[in-house]
């Protein structure tokens, strides 16, 4: 049946245009943008899951910017507590070859007091962004240092931050305020040394600051003179030797959380991509697919438009059946 008054035939092209269009726009929306889901109208839980997922990996930024700034200050350390290093080694060797008879132990003394001249300047140059872990200024421990070192989300949501903890006592080469806090200041009991000790006390240190506050040093500084008789040279080795042992144990710490450092960072690097992967496959448009798709609705548009048209000029064919 034909009407002049209800052009079904019209009215199913135009639904069919209509839904064709809506498509369209979706699909345009999507090639423009590169999301499928770009608002939680198009998927609220998968908007909100990468919601957080974003925010999250902002967090993780952060976190990596965090360990770049611990890594720094860990390898300043690290690097001057090796240089100190070698020149302890450099002292211990200055004061065996003293023992030989016939040196000139004063000047031998004279490298001694430039080489522990070094160890001030190393540890009072061992700074970065204010921080400096191998000579402590005050007149209490150090205690630990805490580098941010990763940002977690549990299964219902509860978030917290991970440390990696450095024990910056055990580090201290200067007690500037207080000498019984550093490795170099503080007193060391050269009879306990000893294989066999006798149970006198014979303390030692190797850097004077100075310094009357907090626990100065009470021992004798280890320093040579024509006089120094080859017991006391010898209790000074010990001494030297039992610093070094202390100063390689405090830098076998350093590289072991210097490695620590450097895989976090690379964990945090890998799980930053891993988050923003997994984002992507939730809410990224398939590019090639949706390409496809915008060709054939452009298609499909043509074609109802087409249909469109041709069910308008129905009603005027009818007109003709009126004409003489």
């Amino acid at each position: 049946m034909s009407s002049i008054m209800t052009n079904t035939a019209a009215m199913a092209a135009l639904q069919t245009l209509r839904t064709i269009n809506s498509e369209m726009e979706t699909t345009q929306n999507r090639v423009s943008s590169g999301y499928r889901v770009e608002s939680a109208a198009d998927n609220a839980a998968y908007w909100s899951i990468a919601t957080t997922m974003r925010s999250d990996n902002k967090a993780l930024s952060t976190v990596k910017d965090a360990l770049g700034l611990g890594a720094a200050k860990i390898d300043i350390a690290y690097t001057a507590m090796n240089s100190a290093i070698d020149v302890v080694s450099e002292i211990k060797a200055k004061l065996v070859a003293s023992r030989e008879p016939g040196v000139d132990k004063t000047k031998i003394n004279k490298e001694l007091t430039e080489l522990k001249n070094q160890l001030v300047s190393i540890s009072g140059s061992a700074s970065f962004s204010g921080e400096n872990w191998l000579n402590n200024e005050t007149t209490t421990a150090a205690g630990t240092k805490s580098v941010v070192g990763g940002f977690n989300r549990d299964v219902n949501g509860k978030v917290s931050i991970t440390t990696l903890d450095v024990s910056v006592t055990s580090l201290t080469l200067i007690g500037a305020a207080n000498e019984s806090l550093g490795i170099l200041t503080r007193d060391v009991d050269a009879d306990a040394l000893l294989a066999t000790p006798t149970g006198t006390a014979q303390n030692f240190f190797l850097i004077d600051t100075g310094s009357t506050t907090g626990t100065p040093a009470s021992g004798t500084e280890i320093k040579l003179s024509a006089t120094t008789s080859d017991a006391d040279v010898e209790a000074m080795i010990r001494v030297v030797d039992s610093i070094f042992s202390d100063m390689t144990d405090a830098a076998s710490n350093l590289g072991a959380i210097k490695k620590r450092v450097s895989m976090q960072e690379d964990f945090v690097a890998n799980l930053m991509d891993s988050i923003d992967q997994g984002i992507g496959r939730l809410v990224d448009a398939d590019m090639n697919e949706e390409s496809t798709r915008l060709k054939a609705l452009q298609t499909q548009q043509q074609l109802g438009i087409q249909a469109l048209s041709i069910a308008n000029t129905n009603s005027q064919n009818i007109l003709s059946l009126f004409r003489q």
